[in-house]
């Protein structure tokens, strides 16, 4: 049985094998930070609080830019796809932060969720060539590459620390506040 909350969000599994627990909380954790940047426009995406300039906008881009690096680029050793493919990310390491204040609502919400369609299908993909336990294409730089189990783990951990900020950052917009 599936338990959907009230913000739609499709709880883990409590009692199924690793994979669909793991893939089940990256899954939450994606709904939850969606629901935290929905039905905003250009202002309250670009809301910042206090002395950073950190905003939801920001976090869409950042998002979709660690998705398509972590499953597309690492996982399958894939070549950036756009808007990553014409960045200098040498001359401009953090563009994806503040180039989202150039983008529209509608454009910062479609690239991630097309990018976290295709992290899913890429995910899917390794999934059958080696389960949790495939290790990505790419490597490290010390000749290491993480497992997929790793990877997952690890977009668990980004989405969930960004979530927080997004809690901020929402609720300095207009009030809302929950998990």
């Amino acid at each position: 049985m599936t338990d959907v909350d009230e913000q739609g969000r499709t709880e883990p599994p409590l009692a199924a094998d690793e994979a669909a627990t793991l893939l089940g909380f990256l899954d939450y954790q994606r709904a939850t930070f969606e629901w935290k940047c929905a039905g905003l426009d250009a202002s309250g995406l670009g809301t910042t609080v206090g002395p950073s300039s950190m905003t939801l906008g920001g976090l869409l881009k950042h998002l979709a830019y660690v998705e398509e690096h972590w499953f597309s680029q690492c996982l399958h050793d894939r070549d950036r796809q756009p808007p990553w493919d014409s960045v200098d990310w040498k001359a401009d390491p953090d563009r994806e932060w503040h180039s989202a204040a150039d983008d529209s609502p509608d454009q910062l919400r479609a690239l991630w969720q097309d990018t976290v369609s295709r992290s899913r299908s890429l995910t899917a993909e390794a999934m059958a060539d080696g389960g949790l336990g495939r290790l990505a294409a790419r490597t490290w730089s010390d000749g290491r590459a993480p497992s997929l189990r790793w990877i997952v783990l690890h977009m668990i951990e980004e989405y969930a620390r960004h979530n927080g900020h997004a809690d901020l950052l929402r609720e300095s917009v207009d009030g809302v506040t929950g998990e």
